[in-house]
């Protein structure tokens, strides 16, 4: 698909890394929907950098783990550019989990915004591309879904749930709508890294250096452009997958 003045709902679109899809996406010449849940001013500003790109923007709050927000969120989107033709789903809480979980809400909170809400949003909008007969969905993991990381159930669980999501609706939509995956590295650092915690997280990666987040909106794009690739993932991750096997063997 050529997303040349294609409609595209990014969910987590107005900052860090779904920021960066927004803006690739518009820089490709697709019409964006910014779904944010807090980041209001972020997203006005998100809109505001896309508009400059020559394309519309429109920022919807909705809180998708919530089925009725998101069809509401669909429907304002319909109402004002008739369709859609790519959902990205980004949106997620790195919220740590250690089990024995003491807070239930947290396990809820997390599963329902990474896994439910992506499940919520491709429910409301693939009825839409089934109609047009063309569509795309990028559901954005990462290396947890592969590897549990300690202290991180939910999170971990939720990536590995989506990846399991993608391949279920790619053959579910097949084959009129694609679904991949893009699994993220060390792209952006978290606010509370330190220099010594960015320097060993690189050292981690084949590539000795972090990424950045528009090479995770390149990957999207790619997955937007194959017209021949569905129920795939792409680590984006400098290899830091096996990064570990630059000092170890067996």
């Amino acid at each position: 698909m050529d997303p040349k003045d294609k409609v595209a709902l990014i969910t987590g679109g107005a900052h860090r890394v779904g920021k960066a899809i927004t803006l690739g996406l518009a820089r490709a010449g697709a019409h964006v929907i910014i779904n944010y849940h807090s980041s209001a001013k972020a997203a006005l500003v998100t809109a505001q950098e896309a508009k400059a790109l020559g394309v519309d923007a429109l920022p919807i709050q909705a809180d998708i783990s919530d089925p009725v927000q998101v069809a509401d969120m669909v429907e304002q989107a319909v109402a004002r550019f008739g369709h859609i033709d790519i959902l990205v789903n980004s949106a997620s809480i790195f919220k740590e989990t250690p089990f024995p979980l003491q807070r239930l809400e947290d396990w809820h909170e997390v599963m329902g915004i990474a896994l439910h809400g992506s499940f919520y949003c491709a429910n409301a909008i693939a009825p839409l591309m089934l109609a047009r007969e063309e569509g795309v969905i990028v559901n954005i993991v990462d290396l947890s879904a592969w590897e549990p990381w300690p202290n991180f159930a939910a999170h971990s669980i939720s990536k590995a749930g989506l990846l399991a999501l993608t391949r279920q609706l790619a053959l579910e939509l097949a084959p009129t709508v694609r679904v991949n995956a893009v699994a993220p590295g060390p792209v952006l650092p978290p606010p509370n890294y330190d220099e010594e915690r960015i320097a060993r997280t690189a050292d981690k990666t084949l590539l000795n250096r972090w990424g950045a987040p528009e090479d995770i909106a390149e990957a999207v794009l790619y997955f937007v452009r194959a017209d021949y690739v569905t129920a795939e993932v792409i680590a984006v991750d400098g290899g830091e997958r096996f990064g570990h096997r630059k000092y170890d063997i067996g």
